[in-house]
């Protein structure tokens, strides 16, 4: 008996890539599903007595999973895990970790990405758990915390960034939601995402793939090659993929290459060459067929590709613009991503194992904001021809700049992971342990494409000619008389070079851990099963840099400046775990926590906790589980040490559009410079900041009636405090108008906060009005409070179907139950699900595969779907309710994936794949205005559309 369950688990640890047999050489937090051995003892198998053999077996049964610092003897425990396995990675027709993730049922809440023109992080990608703020996932390499990305999350927040994790080097992917702070420590309040590298090879295997969008551009090639070696008590794997994605432009689909033509109003041509008066609330566009007499905007025609011409907006003038510069924007980055990868191990004896682990990633990505971010506007000026106060506005169109392919903005980050350390056992004890180094560093060279402020206004400074002195009505303004006939001429490749050029800025992170761990999986016995206990000691230090150019800075970036800071902390920990089998049907775990920083002269630290309980009233057949805990975050280095930095962006005036009559259903209609009136804004960070607290639990339970089929469902329960807050400047001018205007109530903290933060300056735009909003201040504080339910269900199922091969099936399904969240103490709670100002989160979300395998597994076939729920249309999310006129929710997303293998001999494996089967693009939102170049909601939805790959591995013979 004992030797067929000793080959049972030679088996299995094989089938999961064991990479040695000591009890403690799997990592805190590496799931890997490994059959733990006993130490190595004098005795033979049959030597042993009983009760050694029965102390045996049980470690032979026991595994590592996340969530947890102690062998256990279940998969399943107290903390409900989903696991994504590199199989199902490639079945499913996943080109990328972050695609994986991102499509994950628990990352239901909205994020900017890559497709989110002008945002502070295009070339980065992450995700957020049921909608919770993106920062508050803890990410894992191998059970050990992976860098932060140098550049903010909107500008503010740290972040992970998972746009260059190598697909081909995942083992799999544990998601592990809830709040985990009393294991992995700051940041786990949402969940944990714990990605396992390939640790075993067992031959070597080179992997190509090419990819291609039946819609144009995205062209995916990508090459992997690795292998291991073993000599004598060393053992190395090693691999290298490269992959080259090209760039997918706006104009490479339909909804976006231009203007809506299905919205609310008329497609709307962009305002290319403009002058507004700013005195006139209708027909307030100067024609250029008046101004350029006899010309027009004949002399521009040949700009954006040969579409720009005389547009006349309704109820607002003449000028000249084109339907189709939303186009030159893009929606896909073009990126060139290398990574390496080496895993080794040295049997010293057999006790101790020392093990390595480096993650090196190079990742250029290059992308275009498009023509809405490279225009010039001018000061605001009196034109005695005109007799009146005008604003003249230019926006560059590719054939000035050269095309835009060549003036993209460039990121390139350089990252390295790596795990240092030995483990084994005390000698013939039950006690092993664990000592790792672990470093992280991720540096980050941004370079823009900028407007040089001085020679930019020189320029343009000739065609308005010079200054006559102050208008004669008294307004302060400057005189001037342009040369209208220059203004409508398009400007020399080598004149746009003359004012524009690239700004460089540097970022990066580090991190520095060093870790001790002692485990014992048997350190008495219970009713139910052996006691386990482990601990953990960590210290280090951590570090940020952001180093902008120091021209966007001091003003000489046209209408462009940047973040600043730097700072450095030390920080320690220690965490203590014990899993107690009380009965044979119940299972308590409890672990604790205590970290602290040292920051600034100062110090802050929290602990945190968590208790579970396993009922297993039927043995394997059910398991009820539950679990409640605290978990928390600490400041980040940005909170603390971003210095005073400013940004230059456009916000409605809803104050001033709302005396005029333009309000919700007719906003995109509110004249002159009210509906983009130019502001700086300001944010900074704060050494004062505190934690932010959460407390969490779960309920669920596991069903397995019969072999190869499983249910598993959990319900999730969040209570966040002290959150840390940065308004948006849009949401502090809408609260401020609705403060001014009585829909709010004046008093109110947050109107208070509002009217401070919102600064108005000059004289008042007509009567009744107020002077325009120049700035908005947006600092952090910790004011926040935040609940959230959700359920999550998943169903497995395999079925052995003789002569036909097998199936698979599993499908999961999440649903946030409740999502509220406080923005200042004394405000009311906002239903997020019923307030689509403040979340466009999905509340649901459903995905599903099944798939055939042959019998002799040489075909396969998997056909994956994906449904996220309804959204909110664009309206909806103007207006904040469901209940006005044109309000009202997008219908669900639903998308198919389909993948087909073949090994036409022994070590090769062909695999085709297609994405987006039926080419879907997002809901249509007819309530978006014709002014919208990309109608559609980019922190949901992407218009990639159809992909077809094809991939082919091979695998050489193993004679080593």
């Amino acid at each position: 008996m004992l030797k067929s369950k000793l080959a049972v688990a030679v088996v299995a640890a094989l089938a999961f890539g064991c990479a040695s047999t000591y009890a403690g050489n799997v990592q805190a937090g590496d799931s890997t599903n490994v059959a733990q051995d006993a130490p190595s003892t004098s005795q033979s198998a049959s030597g042993t007595s009983s009760d050694d053999t029965s102390k045996k077996v049980r470690k032979l049964e026991t595994v590592s999973v996340t969530g947890s610092l102690i062998p256990q003897t279940q998969v399943e425990t107290s903390k409900p895990i989903i696991t994504i396995t590199a199989k199902q990675l490639k079945d499913r027709g996943f080109t990328s970790v972050a695609d994986a993730l991102q499509a994950g049922t628990f990352a239901t809440g909205s994020v900017v990405g890559p497709n989110y023109s002008g945002g502070f992080t295009q070339s980065a990608k992450t995700l957020s758990f049921f909608g919770l703020d993106p920062s508050y996932t803890k990410y894992l390499i191998d059970g050990l915390p992976m860098g932060d990305f140098p550049a903010l999350y909107n500008g503010s927040e740290a972040f992970n960034n998972l746009a260059s994790i190598p697909l081909e080097m995942i083992d799999h992917i544990d998601i592990l939601p809830g709040g985990q702070s009393s294991i992995y420590g700051s940041d786990a309040i949402a969940g944990v995402v714990n990605i396992v590298l390939k640790k075993t090879l067992d031959a070597p295997v080179v992997d190509v793939r090419f990819g291609w969008h039946t819609g144009g551009g995205g062209a995916d090639r990508r090459v992997y090659a690795a292998d291991g070696f073993t000599w004598g008590k060393l053992n190395v794997v090693a691999g290298i993929q490269y992959e080259s994605i090209e760039p997918i432009w706006n104009f490479d689909r339909s909804l976006t290459r231009q203007y809506f033509t299905q919205g609310t109003s008329p497609a709307t041509a962009s305002r290319d060459y403009l002058v507004l008066s700013e005195t006139k609330l209708a027909n307030a566009y100067y024609s250029p067929n008046d101004l350029n007499p006899g010309v027009g905007c004949s002399a521009v025609t040949g700009q954006f590709g040969g579409t720009e011409q005389l547009h006349n907006r309704r109820g607002r003038g003449e000028y000249c613009g084109s339907l189709y510069s939303p186009g030159y924007a893009t929606q896909a980055n073009k990126q060139n991503t290398v990574n390496f990868y080496t895993h080794a191990t040295y049997d010293l004896n057999s006790n101790v194992q020392f093990y390595e682990t480096l993650l090196y990633t190079y990742d250029q990505q290059k992308y275009s904001p498009g023509a809405n971010f490279l225009f010039w506007n001018s000061p605001i000026f009196y034109d005695p021809k005109l007799d009146d106060y005008v604003l003249a506005q230019h926006a560059f169109s590719p054939e000035e700049a050269g095309g835009f392919q060549h003036i993209m903005n460039n990121n390139v980050e350089n990252s390295v992971y790596l795990s240092l350390g030995a483990k084994g056992n005390f000698g013939e004890s039950n006690w092993g342990y664990d000592v790792t180094f672990n470093h992280s560093e991720d540096h980050l060279q941004a370079r823009g494409f900028q407007r040089w402020t001085t020679a930019i206004n020189n320029y343009f400074g000739k065609i308005l000619g010079p200054n006559q002195g102050l208008d004669p009505y008294g307004g302060g303004f400057p005189t001037y008389e342009p040369d209208y006939k220059a203004f409508f001429t398009p400007i020399s490749r080598s004149d746009f070079r003359s004012f524009t050029g690239f700004t460089e800025a540097y970022s990066k992170t580090w991190d520095n851990m060093l870790r001790t761990q002692v485990t014992n999986a048997s350190l008495f016995s219970l009713p139910g099963g052996d006691a386990g206990i482990a601990a953990v000691i960590e210290g280090g230090n951590q570090g940020w840099n952001y180093s902008p150019d120091d021209r966007t800075l001091s003003g000489e970036t046209y209408q462009v400046t940047d973040v600043a800071g730097a700072g450095h902390r030390s920080r320690y920990a220690g965490t203590v775990e014990f899993n107690a089998p009380l009965f044979k049907m119940l299972t308590a775990d409890v672990s604790g926590r205590y970290d602290g920083y040292n920051v600034a002269g100062g110090s802050i630290g929290h602990a945190t906790y968590n208790i579970g309980l396993e009922f297993r009233p039927f043995g394997d057949l059910l398991l009820l589980r539950g679990s409640y805990g605290t978990a928390f975050k600490a400041p980040t280095l940005p909170d603390e040490f971003q210095g005073p930095s400013g940004y230059y962006n456009s916000v409605t005036d809803y104050y001033n559009c709302a005396k005029l009559g333009y309000t919700v259903g007719n906003i995109a209609n509110c004249p002159g410079q009210l509906s983009s009136e130019q502001f700086f804004g300001q944010q900074s960070g704060n050494a004062k900041l505190q934690p932010i607290v959460a407390k969490t639990f779960s309920l669920g339970f596991v069903l397995s009636p019969f072999e190869g089929f499983s249910l598993k469902s959990d319900y999730y329960h969040y209570n966040i405090r002290n959150e840390v807050q940065v308004q948006s400047f849009d949401f502090l001018a809408q609260t401020e108008a609705n403060c001014r205007l009585g829909v709010f109530d004046a008093t109110s903290p947050s109107c208070q906060e509002a009217m401070a933060k919102v600064i108005r300056s000059g004289t008042a735009l007509g009567p009744g009005l107020l002077p325009p909003i120049t700035q908005i201040l947006t600092p952090k504080v910790n004011v926040a409070r935040e609940y959230l339910n959700a359920l999550l269900t998943e169903v497995d199922y395999v079925h052995d179907i003789g002569a036909y091969g097998s199936i698979s099936m599993k499908t999961s399904w999440s649903d946030i139950l409740t999502h509220r969240q406080q923005l200042l103490p004394g405000d009311p709670f906002i239903n997020l699900l019923r307030s689509p100002y403040y979340s466009t989160e999905f509340k649901s979300r459903v995905d599903g595969s099944i798939g055939w395998l042959s019998p002799t597994q040489a075909w396969g076939v998997t056909v994956y779907g994906i449904r996220d729920g309804a959204s909110p249309n664009y309206l909806a999310t103007i207006a904040n309710n469901y209940t006005t006129p044109g309000t009202g929710t997008l219908p669900p997303w639903i998308r198919y994936n389909i993948t087909a293998s073949y090994s036409p001999i022994k070590n090769l494996a062909i695999t085709f794949e297609i994405d987006n089967v039926f080419n879907k693009m997002p809901p249509l939102d007819r309530s978006y205005p014709g002014t919208e170049g990309a109608p559609f909601n980019s922190l949901n939805y992407d218009v990639n559309g159809r992909e077809f790959l094809i991939e082919a591995t091979y695998k050489f013979s193993n004679n080593k």
